[in-house]
């Protein structure tokens, strides 16, 4: 069953960069992409979607409805492998966690990534929906700033080729030096090559936009260091919208709210994450 279900992801870069090779129970070989890197370092979503397709190979269900992770040190393009274990399974959602490791230049296994995360049937969810929320106030795709529209953010940012990002104009002031000030990021979000987003797709897209901290007037590298996510339900087709929100920086950290909706105007997926301010 494992061997089947990962051999029948697509053929889109995403799929590919997240594509695993089992070796045996809960044990996947991988080789993580350095087309997902941000300044020199792989995506934090990247790698979370990439564990993210081992623990729905290994679980019963499918479907990531609440993923925990805990960044231990930054990971590397290059040969990695997954290790995951089922907790619980129950007849609507089951527990699982993994470990993503590499192996160091002195030749030992470094654990990079620790997840806890349920999985459950987004499909077999009830339609009722109570909520306060209302999607993110973005200008229509066409009137949004795309990456090539102005210069590149601070640094190598090799992922950018991968998406269809356009910025709402009002927080791209950092990109002609003249950050807002406010923690704030908005944009819509779509695969370069036209692959629809899925409940494993939301894991990358909510550490997808450039960082808060660029609006904030912070330069350089913001590391995440704890990323929880909410898959809320499996979104529709089409480009999705995007707002990060901070509202404290403090002691040198930062956290960075996600909000995720879809064409049908559903919050798709909400996230938040710590992270350390860059350091100049």
């Amino acid at each position: 069953m494992a061997q089947a279900s990962i051999a029948s992801i697509g053929d889109s870069e995403f799929d590919r960069g997240t594509a695993l090779i089992p070796r045996g129970p809960g044990v996947y070989d991988a080789t993580l992409s350095p087309g997902w890197t941000i300044m020199n370092v792989l995506n934090g979503g990247y790698l979370l979607a990439l564990i993210g397709r081992a623990l729905g190979d290994t679980l019963p269900h499918t479907d990531p409805f609440a993923v925990s992770a805990h960044y231990l040190t930054p990971s590397t393009p290059g040969p990695a492998v997954v290790r995951t274990e089922a907790l619980r399974t129950g007849r609507t959602l089951s527990t699982g966690q993994a470990s993503l490791f590499q192996t160091a230049e002195d030749g030992t296994e470094v654990e990079r990534i620790r997840v806890l995360a349920s999985y459950g049937d987004l499909d077999a969810l009830p339609d009722d929906v109570r909520t306060a929320a209302k999607p993110p106030a973005i200008p229509p795709l066409e009137r949004c700033v795309s990456s090539a529209d102005g210069p590149p953010p601070p640094g190598d940012f090799a992922m950018i080729d991968r998406l269809d990002l356009r910025l709402d104009p009002a927080t791209v002031g950092w990109a002609v030096g003249a950050p807002s000030g406010l923690g704030e990021m908005r944009g819509w979000f779509q695969f370069a090559d036209g692959r629809d987003s899925d409940p494993l797709a939301l894991l990358l897209v909510v550490d997808a936009l450039p960082p808060t901290a660029f609006e904030m007037g912070l330069k350089g590298w913001t590391p995440t260091v704890e990323l929880t996510t909410h898959i809320r339900c499996r979104p529709a087709p089409g480009p999705l919208r995007v707002a990060l929100t901070t509202r404290n920086l403090a002691g040198g950290f930062l956290e960075e709210d996600a909000e995720i909706w879809d064409s049908a105007d559903r919050l798709v997926a909400q996230s938040r994450q710590l992270a350390r301010a860059p350091r100049d």
